[in-house]
């Protein structure tokens, strides 16, 4: 399986991507346009994302645009499931999340500090991890 983190902060990066290894291989990027090009890419390849984990606020574009980007592209590709997305916030600000669900169809999202129970309670929800 594949993930993509996208996430500005190295330390956010770093932690996302070792409590991911085990179970994908990950892939990183910096700001919500490099999201929507690896996402573009990795179809491209034959090799798309399993689960996305977005930050919402990034540099350049945004969580929630690169996912409204990521949601039309995959309008584009009949028969495929659309990715899981995790959103990622350090905002404690419910209308910027409900808007996250509402605009981008995220699966669900984790507030920062990200722990790694968080991370697999959802990962859990989603399907990825077996109890």
């Amino acid at each position: 399986m594949r993930a993509l983190v996208a996430e500005d902060e190295f330390l956010g990066r770093k932690v996302l991507t070792v409590f991911l290894h085990t179970l994908f291989e990950v892939d990183v990027v910096v700001n919500g346009a490099e999201a929507l090009e690896a996402f573009k890419l990795a179809h491209g390849e034959g090799r798309p994302y399993d689960l996305l984990l977005m930050d919402i606020m990034m540099p350049e574009m945004d969580g929630i645009e690169a996912l409204r980007r990521i949601r039309a592209y995959e309008q584009s590709l009949p028969g495929r499931p659309n990715v899981k997305v995790l959103m990622t916030t350090a905002l404690d600000d419910p209308k910027t999340v409900i808007r996250s669900f509402h605009d981008g169809e995220a699966s669900g999202y984790i507030v920062k500090p990200v722990s790694k129970d968080k991370l697999f309670e959802e990962l859990k929800k989603l399907g990825f991890v077996v109890a």
